[in-house]
């Protein structure tokens, strides 16, 4: 970051028609999300793993309640910002709503 301003190195500037968009948008990486950890009852199981193809794309089978947790995160990994977690700066670990529930990792995979 130089001057307060934060640099994805995305040069927007080079966007001039729909392809470049999309060419852009492409560069986006995946995000895996993956339980690793369950303390109560929980429909999902130790182990289960759901992709994000982009931010928007919400994986099909998540709990509603996880999703909204997820969601606070999935730009941040999406564009590989570093993560809180000491021991891998790639991986988010996120808990779900439940007091006693469920804990994830989020992580942006490159395909």
């Amino acid at each position: 970051m130089q001057d307060g301003i934060l640099d994805l190195n995305i040069d927007m500037s080079q966007i001039k028609n729909h392809e470049d968009y999309i060419k852009c948008w492409g560069r986006l990486g995946k995000v895996e999300i993956k339980m690793v950890e369950k303390n109560e009852k929980c429909k999902h199981c130790l182990g289960d793993k759901f992709v994000y193809d982009n931010p928007y794309s919400k994986p099909a089978g998540v709990c509603t309640a996880l999703l909204h947790v997820l969601d606070l995160y999935i730009w941040r990994a999406a564009l590989g910002f570093p993560s809180w977690n000491s021991d891998d700066r790639r991986v988010f670990k996120l808990h779900c709503p439940d007091p006693k529930g469920t804990v994830w990792e989020m992580r942006r995979i490159d395909s």
